[in-house]
């Protein structure tokens, strides 16, 4: 039985359609985003999660509980759902200690005092328990917005763009910490996010949200490498599509070479029966594409980004379409040099060609 089990699920405001029959669930300790760009639909998820709004359709189950269909709305404060804010929304007129144990009034001082020092030894800060939250960097607030919500032992723990208020660095920093502290904790979480660095940081599992509806629910390795719609091969990782020719059900030539897929490719309803001249364009990440001074295929570098290791070089082959290629940052080529490549591609991802 899953944790949390959300079954067609819509919500409107007004006649403004947000949350369309969207459906997913969720295991035991299992950490999962929500990711997709503002206005698709993924705050309201998480408040429909949460109890802050009713759903127009469909049910949440949570440990086989129904607490919320068409009939049936269980108060957010009787769910036992933890929340984690992106203003952390900290007591400064309280310490740390006294924050995270704000939510646990129902239990004894010892036992308070034993579920405090646990929290705070999770964190990181067990020698700073007195301190005000005044007094700590960004990501030492955020790790006490997270212990305090750990505190009552919910049954889930939804954050929602935890990450939103700190800077690059420490936000990849901090995403990697979230992590490791929910999974010491055994801890069930959705995290909702529009950066994909901090999704694929973070959960297990991550939904690709547009227009209310969750185009692929799948891990960051799959969303990246087989992606199951167009929209999600745009909006996860950089990439390129390039028109190719399907010569059967598992192979397709592209203008660098001919590509062999271990799955076979779907042209769509254009042609009976794939395989004859049906033509696909073709996914290519930056990393498909290898340079290779021994390569007889030549591209001419129009555009590079450096980026410490590695150079992001945008490529125009010989039909004018362009291609990315990372390569690595001692390969320092001018703008207008020929370069050769070739392709290592693992997974060959194809949509139906759109002209």
């Amino acid at each position: 039985m899953p944790l949390l089990d959300i079954d067609c699920i819509s919500h409107a405001y007004g006649t403004q359609a947000v949350v369309r029959e969207l459906s997913f669930q969720l295991e035991t300790g299992q950490i999962a985003c929500l990711l997709g760009a503002s206005g698709c639909g993924k705050t309201t998820m998480l408040r429909l999660i949460a109890g802050f709004e009713r759903p127009a359709t469909g049910s949440i189950r949570l440990n086989g509980v129904t607490v919320a269909d068409t009939n049936l709305h269980m108060p957010a404060e009787k769910r036992r759902i933890g929340m984690v804010f992106q203003d952390y929304a900290l007591f400064p007129h309280l310490s740390i200690a006294d924050n995270i144990g704000f939510g646990l009034h129902q239990k004894s001082t010892l036992e308070i005092r034993q579920r405090v020092d646990e929290m705070l030894d999770l964190i990181g800060l067990s020698n700073r328990g007195e301190r005000y939250p005044h007094e700590l960097s960004g990501g030492q607030q955020q790790r006490v917005a997270l212990a305090r919500a750990l505190a009552p032992e919910p049954h889930l723990l939804l954050l929602d763009e935890p990450f939103s208020n700190l800077d690059i660095a420490l936000r990849e920093r901090l995403s990697l910490e979230v992590r490791d502290i929910l999974k010491r904790a055994g801890m069930a979480a959705i995290l909702v996010t529009h950066d994909q660095n901090e999704a694929f940081a973070v959960a297990d599992v991550v939904g690709i949200m547009r227009e209310g509806r969750i185009e692929q629910w799948d891990t960051p390795y799959n969303l990246y490498h087989r992606p199951a719609t167009r929209h999600v091969a745009d909006f996860v990782g950089q990439g390129v599509f390039i028109s190719g020719e399907v010569l059967s059900r598992q192979s397709i030539k592209v203008e660098l070479g001919i590509l062999e897929s271990d799955v076979p490719m779907e042209c769509g309803t254009s042609c009976a029966e794939c395989g004859r001249g049906c033509r696909l364009d073709v996914l290519l990440r930056p990393d498909d594409v290898i340079h290779d001074d021994a390569s007889d295929v030549l591209a001419e570098v129009v555009a590079k980004s450096f980026r410490g290791a590695e150079f992001l070089y945008t490529l125009r082959l010989d039909s004018g379409a362009e291609v990315l290629s990372l390569v690595p940052s001692h390969h320092n080529h001018a703008i207008g040099e020929q370069i050769g490549i070739r392709l290592a591609v693992d997974h060959v991802v194809g949509f139906p060609n759109r002209q």
